[in-house]
C-alpha cells in the first residue's frame, strides 16, 4: 500500500444497513464511509437513527439486513467484545461511568483485553496529559464529578482500550458551552493523534466546524452527505439544524 492509499484507506464501511426495533424501521437502507484519520458526523433531530447506527456498529442492536465492513473485513455477526479487540471503542450517550469505582479504576477497567501493565500504566498518564482535570481527582468515585468530568472520564476510558475508530455519542449533551468548548478540542487533539471518529452530536454547528465530511439522517434514511463545509453552508441544513 503506498502513501496515497494509506491517507485514502477506508477503515468503516457500512453497506445497505437495516435496523427494526419492532415493527419499526429504526435505519433504512444505510451507506457511510469513513476513511482512516477522518472525523465523521452524523446529525439528524432526536429520533433520525443516529445512536442507533453507532450501537448497531458496536452490536449493541442487530441489523436485520445490511453489511458492516471494518479494515477490510466483515464484522456484520462478530460480538461486541471482539469488535474492542479489533480496535473499535464506543463512548455511549450519557457517559455512563463506573458511579462507585475511582477515576483510576474506571481507567484500568477501559483496558481489560490488554495485558501488558507497564504500558496501561503509561497509557493512563497519557490520559492524565490530556485530561488534566482526571488526573486532580484520579481517587474521586466516578459519581461524584461534574457532568463536563464525567465526559471526559468516559471518553478517556474508550481510549484505553487503543482504539482506531471511537464511536462518540451526544459528547456535549448537558453541559455547560465551555465545557462543550473544552470536550471538543479534545476531540481535534484526538484526530491529530490518528484517532477515526464517528460522531454523534446534537450541537449540528458544532459537529460540522471540527468534521471532515457529515451525513445528515431523518427518520432512518440519509438524505444528505457531503464535505462538513459544504453541509454548514447548504440552505437545507441550516434551516433544519443550524438555527
Amino acid at each position: 500500500m503506498n502513501a496515497h492509499d494509506q491517507l485514502n484507506f477506508t477503515l468503516l464501511e457500512i453497506r445497505e444497513l437495516d435496523v427494526n426495533y419492532g415493527g419499526i424501521k429504526a435505519l433504512k437502507n444505510i451507506n457511510l464511509k469513513i476513511d482512516k484519520g477522518e472525523v465523521v458526523t452524523l446529525i439528524g433531530a432526536n429520533g433520525a437513527g443516529k445512536t442507533t447506527t453507532l450501537r448497531a456498529i458496536s452490536k449493541i442492536v442487530n441489523p436485520q439486513s445490511g453489511d458492516i465492513i471494518y479494515s477490510g473485513r466483515n464484522i456484520t455477526r462478530r460480538q461486541t467484545h471482539e469488535l474492542v479487540k479489533l480496535g473499535i471503542a464506543h463512548c455511549p450517550e450519557g457517559r455512563r461511568v463506573l458511579a462507585r469505582q475511582t477515576v483510576y479504576d474506571n481507567l484500568l477497567l477501559g483496558a481489560y483485553i490488554r495485558s501488558n501493565q507497564a504500558e496501561i500504566k503509561a497509557d493512563i498518564q497519557r490520559q492524565f496529559e490530556l485530561f488534566p482535570r482526571l488526573a486532580q481527582r484520579r481517587n474521586q468515585l466516578a459519581g461524584t464529578l461534574s457532568g463536563g468530568e464525567q465526559q471526559m472520564l468516559a471518553i478517556a476510558r474508550a481510549l484505553m482500550s487503543k482504539p482506531q475508530l471511537l464511536l462518540l455519542d451526544e459528547p456535549s449533551l448537558g453541559l455547560a458551552p465551555a465545557i462543550v468548548r473544552e470536550i471538543f478540542s479534545i476531540i481535534e487533539n484526538l484526530r491529530a493523534t490518528g484517532v477515526t471518529i464517528l460522531l454523534v452530536e446534537q450541537n449540528a454547528n458544532l459537529a460540522l466546524q471540527i468534521a471532515d465530511r457529515g451525513y445528515v439522517l431523518e427518520a432512518g434514511a440519509i438524505t444528505l452527505t457531503g464535505a462538513a463545509s459544504a453541509l454548514i453552508s447548504d440552505e437545507r441544513v441550516k434551516k433544519a439544524y443550524l438555527g
